[in-house]
Formats: C-alpha cells, structure tokens, sequence
C-alpha cells in the first residue's frame, strides 16, 4: 500500500487495518485499546481545563517537526498556560485520498512520541478520507483536557509585573517560510515546535505567576496586545531585550519582515511578580535564553504596549492587520 484511499475512511476492512497498522501501532493504552464511541476518563479534581485546536501547516513537514508533532505540542500548550496539567487528547484525523502511506506513518509516529514526552495518553480519535484535490494532504484536530494545578489569567495581572519570554522569538514562522519558498540560509532555522510541560512544571512551583499565553499566531506583539486590552493595562517592552536568534534577525531584516508578529509554537510569554523565575528557567534546555523584556508600568489603562526601541524612540504595538504568514499551525 503506497497511499491512502477513500476506502481507508469508509469503515470497512481498509479502515480497520489503517487504524490497527498505523494508528494503533504506535498510539495505545488501556483506554484507547477499548475502542469505545466514548472513552472512559478519571479525573480526580473538580475543576479541569478543555481545549481544541485544528492544524491546517503548509508546509507538513518543516525543519524542527511536522503537523503531527505540532498538533501535540500545540495543544498540550494551550492547557498548561491556564495552569492545567494535561491528561488526554482525541486525535481527529482528514486525510486526502492519494496522500502518501509512508508519510501517514512518520506523522502518526510523531504524534505517539511527542505525547508519550509530554505525559498524555491520546484516548479516543476520528479518521475521514476526503476526495482528492478537496483537501491539503492531512489536517489534524486535537482537542485535551487538563487537570487545574493553578489558574493564571490576564485579570489577574498587576502593575509592577515583570514580562518574560522563555527564548528566541520568531523561529517558527522563519522555519515554515524557508521550507515554503526553498530558501537557502547558511545557517538553516529549526522550528522552535516543542511542548513545554517541562517549564511549566517549574512555574506551576514558583510563586508570582499571573498570567502565562504562548505566543503562536500573531506572534509576541499580537499577543502582548491582546492581553493588554483584555486586562486593561499598559506595558513598556524593551525592544533591546528581545531574545532573537541573529539568523533570524538577519532574514527579517532582508525580507521587511517585523520578527514581533512572526509565530511561535514553543515559547511561553509570562507575566510574573517575581523575576527570580528567570534564573531557574534559564537551567533549562528550552529555556536557556529567557529574559524579561519589559513591564507592566500602569493599570486601568485602555491597553497599550509601548516598545521602546533601540534607537531610543518609542513605537505604539498593534495588534497584526491580517497574516503575516498564513497557514503556520
């Protein structure tokens, strides 16, 4: 079998062996196994995080990952920024007739390594095949629930927070565009696709934390306004403490690109009372390059980020007028 068919989503003898020798083969536990219509969860508190999200990436394999790796990582981020531990994942799969079988597998192999790292079990999921040409090769949905250790939001961010970005900005959207447009770099950019169970363990553990978002579409200045308006607050952003990685820099600079609106899909940006975060973040391996890159100056505001830039003016942060890149997740 070289690719998939429309067979393959009609529930037939084609669809039970994709589900037992794909699907299955890498992705089982005890409550998957059943193959239930419903899967059959415990969650010991009372008060759980539910979240989804759909990935549509052009490029599906990219330098650092593929769809499959950012479906997991994409969605277990959503559920540790409100503060939840992540417990499960359903796994909804539309794959387009004709899309290659040796592909299906490297995705469904990712997405069973990157749960089993960030500690969820996929429990229950969907597969449909779709007509050729109606579709883009594969779309994934995840959807995950997380059990609440802590609840951080931008309502409860004050004045005097410091703002903190676990790392270098602007990776991903620079890695999905070099692979995209076959652009050459001497020093290739790798995603920065990862889940972050392992940072936010330590935050879950420090005191101060207020409000944690990763900053995917929209890049760092979508989401710094975007919190901004929703906790009526006004923020001053160095722009001399941006962590960038100079290749990055460089082919912003080349293309006109703004690297503060280019996607991200394994940072966190964290508004803390404490800044003694940032010294434990920095022992990590995905969080070596944090930095506090500015901070909360004024409450009851109409919501403004203020960069102050490198030449010593200042600059009004908006929130992106359209895409800057489309389809990065």
């Amino acid at each position: 079998m070289n690719s998939i068919l429309l067979a393959h989503g009609s529930g037939g003898k084609l669809q039970s062996d994709l589900l037992e020798k794909v699907i299955l083969k890498y992705i089982k536990n005890p409550i998957i196994n059943l193959l239930e219509d419903s899967a059959y969860l415990s969650v010991s508190k009372s008060k759980i995080a539910f979240t989804t999200d759909s990935y549509v990436v052009n490029p599906l394999f990219f330098p650092g990952g593929n769809i499959g790796k950012l479906a997991v990582c994409g969605t277990v981020n959503d559920l540790l920024c409100i503060g939840a531990k992540p417990l499960y994942l359903s796994l909804g799969l539309i794959i387009e007739e004709g899309f290659d079988y040796e592909r299906f597998e490297k995705i469904i192999a990712s997405i069973a390594s990157e749960a089993k790292n960030a500690g969820v079990k996929i429990v229950c999921g969907d597969t449909k095949v779709v007509e050729h040409g109606k579709g883009d090769g594969i779309y994934i949905n995840t959807a995950g629930i997380g059990e609440i250790k802590h609840y951080f939001s931008p309502q409860k961010i004050e004045a005097g927070d410091f703002i903190i970005v676990t790392g270098n900005i602007g990776d991903h959207g620079i890695a999905l565009l070099s692979e995209r447009q076959k652009l050459k770099f001497k020093t290739p950019i790798i995603s920065d696709v990862a889940n972050l169970t392992g940072i936010a363990d330590i935050l879950f553990k420090t005191s101060g934390i207020h409000c944690m978002r990763d900053p995917t579409r929209g890049g760092l200045g979508g989401i710094l306004k975007e919190i901004a308006l929703k906790s009526n607050i006004e923020m001053e952003i160095n722009e001399n403490s941006i962590p960038i990685n100079p290749g990055v820099n460089s082919i912003c600079e080349i293309l006109g690109i703004d690297p503060l609106y280019l996607a991200n899909e394994g940072k966190f940006v964290i508004f803390s009372k404490e800044e003694k975060v940032v010294s434990l973040l920095r022992r990590t391996k995905l969080g070596k390059n944090t930095a506090v890159i500015g901070k909360v100056v004024k409450k009851k505001q109409k919501g403004e980020v203020i960069l102050l830039t490198k030449t010593g003016g200042k600059r009004i942060i908006d929130i992106p007028r359209g895409e800057l890149l489309p389809r990065i997740c």
